[in-house]
């Protein structure tokens, strides 16, 4: 989950963020990764330090995605069931199906990096593909009642698909993993629902967008200092197989040539309007790596390759989707001009939604 604000802002001011964020924010994850390494190589003793700071830092970076959070569009999903059923049966039947065969071709099942890279595959992005989808002139009023849809599914999924894959067994096991989840799914969720009630109180609606803004921009620096705390942490044991990060970056770009595809030809078999194209193209790429990474470092917290190979799936995934929607935009007529209002208006109908923030 990642990056809300991009469906909060006005058409110009999300292209200038998308502009800016565009030069700086693709580097930042690899900033991030390398001075972890430095500094594991350079300061080994500094690992346990930066290891301490991991649990506060995923914390608040569940905080913050929880913060975007918004559950009222799913009333209009009844409007929308044959696109929603589309999506929901790429997105969590065809993908993990695709997600699974190219995480096979590259790892042994028995091996960590193959759970953290089909952990990775499993789940859609449940936010900054919106703002993708508002740049490319999809349907972002539709793409809002996606959401809640795949988050909702993802974490009734994640116990069960962790458990399958990383071979937890009925007894203390699952019950040690359920209630990790548990309690770091609803204290963060609590806090979150916490704060976006007594801004709303204190500052009325204005405030709360605000807010909802600024920890959107944040979730992607936290990800970055979970990194870099990660690496720094766990240096020796990462650098060990430099050849098995380089096959999940290549893993990674395979996935995504193949989402794509898969969206092109469900676009075409099921005659989906190009802004519902655009949609689809973008749930069924973006991944929902934040969320999945804080979850399963809780779960799971002593398997470092498993949260490396989570991490390092962002490192594809960023530019991708810029390049997603640069594609989207020389396939519009009339790209260049202002954004086409009629697929990222920012009002609820009768019928359905245009858009609600």
């Amino acid at each position: 989950m990642r990056n809300r604000p991009y469906g909060l802002c006005s058409s110009t001011g999300l292209l200038f963020l998308m502009n800016h964020w565009g030069k700086v924010g693709p580097w930042l994850l690899p900033l991030a990764i390398a001075t972890g390494l430095g500094l594991g190589w350079g300061l080994p003793q500094a690992g346990q330090s930066f290891g301490s700071l991991i649990d506060p830092l995923l914390f608040g970076l569940l905080v913050l995605l929880f913060v975007e959070v918004r559950f009222h569009p799913l009333r209009y999903a009844t409007c929308h069931l044959r696109f929603l059923s589309i999506a929901w049966i790429a997105n969590f039947i065809l993908i993990p199906l695709a997600g699974w065969g190219i995480a096979s071709l590259f790892f042994p099942r028995e091996s960590a990096l193959f759970v953290g890279l089909l952990l990775y595959f499993l789940f859609p992005c449940t936010d900054w593909f919106l703002g993708f989808t508002r740049i490319a002139k999809g349907d972002v009023a539709l793409g809002t009642v996606l959401l809640p849809v795949n988050l909702i599914t993802q974490l009734i999924l994640f116990p069960v698909y962790l458990s399958l894959i990383t071979g937890f067994q009925s007894g203390s096991g699952s019950g040690v993993l359920n209630s990790a989840l548990a309690q770091w799914f609803f204290l963060p969720l609590s806090c979150a629902l916490v704060l976006r009630l007594i801004v709303a109180r204190l500052g009325g609606k204005r405030s709360y967008e605000k807010v909802s803004s600024l920890s959107g921009n944040l979730v992607h620096p936290v990800i970055a200092a979970v990194a870099l705390c990660l690496f720094v942490q766990n240096t020796a044991t990462l650098t060990a197989n430099p050849l098995a990060l380089l096959k999940i970056l290549l893993a990674v770009s395979l996935f995504f040539v193949v989402s794509w595809i898969l969206s092109e030809l469900l676009a075409r078999c099921c005659r989906l309007s190009q802004a519902q194209h655009v949609l689809l193209a973008m749930t069924t790429a973006a991944r929902n790596a934040p969320l999945i990474l804080g979850l399963t470092m809780v779960a799971i917290p002593d398997q470092p390759l498993i949260h490396a190979a989570l991490i390092i799936g962002l490192l594809v995934e960023f530019p991708h989707l810029i390049a997603l929607s640069h594609l989207f935009l020389r396939k519009t007529p009339g790209s260049a001009a202002s954004p086409d209002h009629s697929a990222t208006d920012s009002t609820f109908t009768p019928h359905g939604p245009t858009h609600e923030t």
